[in-house]
């Protein structure tokens, strides 16, 4: 049996009695005190999460831009610095490896962070790539000497080169109306411009004396920060935004809160709403692909005729407190029309929701379906997502 990873955070996970369960390989806290107040916190205040498990990936050189607009589904190379992108890893037949987000860092520098999960199926990807690509590119799997930080680089190739610097960086997420102020009072932590980051934007700062980087992005929303450091001040990082949070109703949460807040945003899951087997625009993503690029991995296969009858990714909403789960079929009258890939009672709404992949002739909001909850049929209505939109 393999042992499962653990991040630097995990004896403050352990001094705060969370509970923990396998996620991709590691050792991640599910919850600290329960579900629900974790998730209202970060709705209502704050939650303070640890992510470090996410896979961090440097792509430098002068043909960084062009090795990732071959290497993913968007175009990167006019991706202004100080800015970030949501994008897609494709396979040769437009299916979804994992998605990611791409960070300017510079001209001829770009950090891209993707799932745990999918660490080893990005690097090989990316190292498959770089011998593929219209530039030239080298990859290394293990991080150089050089690598000092993400802000600066030295002894960068005049090609592209890829670095997996996942082992040397910890990563904290600050989510909740109130994660600005928080961060702005936090001891230790030196950041000009935050009140003024837009979303999907990013700022260097420190953190006592450490290269901190600060994103305004997230995976709950709500508003947030993604705090990337150096390990050997993760703790104390944590420690200090925990401190500042506190009095202002911060708390640390886990996994479960995660997934209802992600859930209630819409936002796509690996192994869940994506796979390698779905296409962008089964899962509502088709705008994520600049297919008037000259060429990129897995173009061909998507400028093939999409099957008319493939099935798209939907909102379904209930009443009652029966949620459909994974798994579970949907159906339109007697017929199975599609599965659903998330679903939980709603924290902040108050009734079912789900994720669901049905036949485009079920996906059209306000079709009535039902969901079969072991053998029971509840009645549910198909919704467009995001199911939650915080007040801005």
């Amino acid at each position: 049996m393999t042992e499962l990873r653990t991040t630097p955070l995990h004896d403050r996970h352990e001094a705060l009695g969370a509970s923990f369960t396998d996620f991709g390989g590691w050792s991640m806290p599910v919850r600290y005190s329960s579900d629900l107040a974790e998730h209202h916190a970060v709705r209502a205040a704050a939650g303070l999460f640890d992510i470090s498990h996410m896979a961090e990936f440097l792509v430098t050189g002068p043909g960084s831009g062009a090795f990732l607009d071959y290497a993913l589904a968007g175009r990167l190379s006019t991706l202004p610095i100080g800015k970030a992108k949501y994008s897609l890893l494709l396979s040769d037949e437009g299916g979804i490896v994992d998605d990611v987000i791409v960070y300017a860092i510079a001209e001829d520098r770009y950090l891209v962070i993707s799932n745990a999960g999918n660490r080893d199926a990005v690097a090989d990807a990316l190292a498959q790539r770089v011998s593929r690509a219209p530039v030239a590119a080298a990859f290394h799997r293990e991080p150089s000497a050089g690598v000092v930080s993400f802000l600066h680089v030295e002894g960068v190739s005049d090609v592209a080169t890829v670095e997996d610097v996942s082992d040397r960086f910890a990563l904290i997420a600050v989510q909740g109306p109130r994660a600005e102020e928080i961060l702005a009072t936090t001891d230790g932590v030196e950041v000009d411009g935050l009140a003024g980051l837009k979303y999907y934007a990013w700022l260097g700062g420190s953190f006592e004396g450490a290269p901190l980087f600060v994103a305004r992005t997230g995976y709950t929303g709500e508003d947030g920060f993604e705090l990337l450091v150096p390990d050997a001040v993760a703790g104390a990082l944590w420690d200090s935004v925990l401190a500042a949070g506190e009095p202002l109703g911060l708390v640390p949460a886990g996994l479960a809160a995660r997934d209802t807040l992600r859930l209630e945003a819409g936002m796509p899951l690996h192994g869940h709403e994506l796979s390698v087997d779905t296409l962008p625009a089964q899962a509502g993503l088709a705008r994520v692909v600049a297919l008037d690029k000259d060429d990129f991995v897995g173009k061909a296969s998507l400028q093939a005729v999409f099957a008319v009858d493939a099935p798209v990714l939907v909102g379904l909403v209930a009443d009652g407190r029966r949620a459909g789960r994974a798994g579970y079929a949907v159906l339109s009258g007697d017929d199975v029309v599609g599965e659903i890939t998330s679903g939980a009672l709603s924290p902040t709404l108050g009734h079912p929701i789900a994720m669901a992949f049905v036949s485009p002739a079920a996906s059209e909001p306000g079709t009535e379906l039902t969901i079969d909850v072991r053998g029971t049929r509840i009645p549910a209505t198909v919704t467009a997502l995001p199911f939650y939109r915080r007040n801005k």
